[in-house]
């Protein structure tokens, strides 16, 4: 869990360390890439939190998701239409479903039981109950 945390890490420094700079044509690309990166990513983790992974569909969602995208905003430019925009739309509200179902996930590992949940779990059951007669 670690190692692909710091490789992510140390991707983000290197590329705002590094003196890059995106054509202006190819600004709308580039977003649509990362949004699309960055949807995936999420998707992947949590798939792995609800332990559903799988490397082909989560590679394959990668770049089919990243080039329809870009495919896409290729048509909206010929077209003179900013059809992008969906698509921004879309993956930022996946994104946010993920952020928010990862959220929850590592809130209920973390989270000890409540009071309730141990008081519930020492009441003795009705088979118990009929086991100790």
């Amino acid at each position: 869990m670690w190692l692909p945390l710091l490789g992510l890490i140390a991707g983000l420094l290197l590329g705002l360390l590094s003196g890059v700079e995106i054509p202006l044509t190819f600004v709308k690309y580039t977003a649509i890439a990362v949004l699309a990166a960055l949807d995936t990513i999420l998707g992947g983790i949590r798939a792995q939190q609800e332990r559903r992974f799988d490397l082909l569909v989560f590679t394959s969602g990668l770049f089919v998701n990243t080039l329809f995208a870009a495919f896409l905003t290729a048509i909206g430019d010929l077209l003179g239409v900013d059809i992008y925009l969906g698509a921004v739309i879309v993956f930022s509200m996946r994104i946010f479903q993920n952020v928010s179902v990862i959220r929850r996930n590592l809130i209920r590992s973390w989270s000890r039981p409540t009071a309730m949940e141990q008081e519930a779990s020492a009441k003795p059951t009705v088979q118990q109950m009929e086991g100790a007669k």
